[in-house]
């Protein structure tokens, strides 16, 4: 896959604009944080992700080039192990639509949510 021909940070909207020949895309800050391809996210192996949560807020500082075939995104919660391949940010672009409902319903299944500021109680027997 090639890469982007234009990438733009937008630290105000704390999100990535991704233009490609055959369309654009906004990818927030929180989505790419919560889908990084890092092992701290993925795991290392089938079926070890975790569930990232807590996010809302989460910014970009700055994004970097790593080699000729990624990008690595700088959060500011300090995250920046994930190297997101040309490939991997064009399935982000292309399946936003089924991945961030699903990372919403396995938030609310786990009994989590995307503020970090509020946290959900749940009562039991009653």
């Amino acid at each position: 896959m090639s890469p982007p021909q234009k990438i733009r940070l937008n630290k105000a909207e704390k999100a990535l604009t991704l233009e490609y020949k055959d369309a654009e895309f906004v990818l927030p800050a929180e989505y790419l944080r919560v889908y990084s391809p890092s092992a701290e996210v993925r795991g290392h192996g089938i079926g070890e992700g975790t569930l990232v949560e807590g996010k809302l807020h989460v910014g970009i500082d700055r994004v970097a080039a790593a080699g000729r075939y990624a990008l690595q995104i700088f959060f500011d919660d300090g995250h920046d192990s994930g190297i997101y391949t040309w490939d991997y940010l064009r399935e982000l672009c292309d399946t936003r639509d089924e991945k961030w409902p699903a990372y919403l319903a396995r938030l609310e299944a786990a009994g989590k949510g995307r503020d970090p500021d509020e946290s959900t109680v749940k009562f039991i027997g009653g």
